[in-house]
């Protein structure tokens, strides 16, 4: 079902698509998806600590429990974010998205035990589902075509930037002040300031879509929900390489939340230097996106997809093959290069092969298939370094991020 009226002469007039038409909002936007990054942030170095310094859990697989509760909520409301996004408005779905996660950070500090940490999660899994895709899909909206790769780069650079300077802070407050409260404190500012901001400032874009639709000279029939969904899931060859490619970005990346602290921990390392091992990797993945956002628009997607996925490999095995601070601080800084390229890119191409009537929708289901890797690699992470321990792990994924990098060197096709 496709909402978007074709009255778009009535609106053509008062709005026009660009980044510099459009500043405002773009900047706002940009500052509010920092909020939602910081909110993930706020989890990265501490909470997995909280289950295993905190409630004792000696389980990786039940420490990574909370990642894959996340993941597999943020998917399924990925999934349908495009659908409300074109039904409700995108204003809508941000705002329900910073509703629901603004009980997380109190929710945190609270548990009395691990089972409340994964209801945090869940919650927060469906605040991220909602209010980082309509902050993605909001950008696209107001820069139209010629500038998405720049828009997404911008967005994910806010994003993670927020995630990694984030989890810095929160390793520096816990080494000096526990795990809980105070590092927590930093989650719940976001959450009241990205809710009022979205509140009381952002407009919606869906001007801007039908600005967009009506200056396509070709007639598409609307398309319904589950054509979108098999179309960009495995129909169209280049929304289904970008589909596996992200679903496995994001399945190293869940890997490297749940266990990176805790392979860390093993080897010595103090809290603060875990910190600032995972605060490199996502700083390093966001300020690179303002770099390959646009190099995307000019260079064209799918080489920095495949590449980008070959050097994160590289990057997931230098981390498991060295034992020393330097070392993985170098491996980080791969890993961020190497997601850098990637992630920009891959939105982009998803936009690319979709319409403008339906691209909401397709980049809600590619995002299901994307942030799903999170619960998928927690789990095989957990399991696989329950059985045979962390480097095994770490291995592991390295080498499926290795053989996605090849799908799409052998399925996707540029497009110009």
């Amino acid at each position: 079902m496709n909402n978007l009226p074709a009255d778009t002469a009535s609106v053509k007039a008062g709005v026009r698509l660009g980044l510099r038409e459009n500043w405002r909002q773009f900047s706002l936007l940009i500052l509010i998806n920092a909020f939602v990054g910081g909110m993930v942030g706020v989890e990265r170095t501490v909470v997995p600590l909280i289950g295993s310094e905190t409630f004792h859990i000696h389980s990786t697989t039940l420490i990574t429990s909370f990642i894959v509760s996340f993941g597999l909520v943020k998917a399924c409301a990925n999934l349908v974010s495009g659908q409300l996004a074109d039904a409700w408005g995108r204003k809508r779905v941000l705002v329900i998205g910073w509703l629901t996660g603004l009980p997380v950070p109190f929710m945190i500090i609270a548990a009395p035990g691990w089972e409340w940490v994964i209801a945090a999660n869940v919650l927060l899994g469906l605040s991220q589902g909602f209010a980082w895709s309509m902050t993605v899909i909001m950008k696209i909206d107001l820069v139209g075509p010629k500038g998405r790769g720049l828009a997404v780069g911008l967005n994910e650079f806010a994003g993670y930037l927020a995630v990694g300077l984030t989890a810095f802070l929160t390793g520096y407050l816990a080494s000096r002040h526990g795990l809980r409260p105070v590092p927590i404190y930093v989650g719940a500012f976001y959450a009241i300031a990205g809710t009022l901001l979205s509140i009381l400032v952002v407009r919606d874009t869906r001007h801007h879509v039908r600005v967009e639709v009506g200056g396509q000279a070709d007639a598409t029939r609307p398309l319904s929900f589950r054509e979108v969904f098999v179309l960009t899931s495995f129909r169209d060859r280049n929304l289904f390489a970008a589909s596996q490619a992200g679903l496995v970005n994001n399945l190293n990346d869940g890997m490297s939340w749940g266990i990176f602290p805790l392979f860390f921990a093993g080897l010595g390392l103090g809290v603060e230097r875990i910190g600032i091992l995972k605060a490199v990797y996502p700083v390093v993945w966001g300020v690179g996106q303002i770099i390959t956002g646009p190099l995307s628009d000019r260079w064209g997607r799918k080489g920095l997809i495949v590449w980008g996925m070959w050097v994160q490999a590289l990057g997931l095995f230098l981390t498991a093959a060295t034992g020393q601070f330097a070392w993985w601080v170098l491996a980080a800084v791969l890993l961020g290069i190497g997601t850098a390229m990637v992630y920009p890119s891959l939105i982009a191409a998803v936009s690319d092969a979709s319409h403008p009537a339906w691209r909401a929708r397709s980049l809600s289901v590619y995002r299901f298939w994307r942030d799903l890797g999170y619960a998928i690699g927690a789990l095989s992470a957990g399991l696989i370094a329950d059985r045979f321990g962390f480097s095994a792990a770490i291995y592991a994924i390295a080498g499926l991020t290795m053989l996605s990098g090849a799908v799409v060197a052998v399925s996707m096709r540029e497009q110009r």
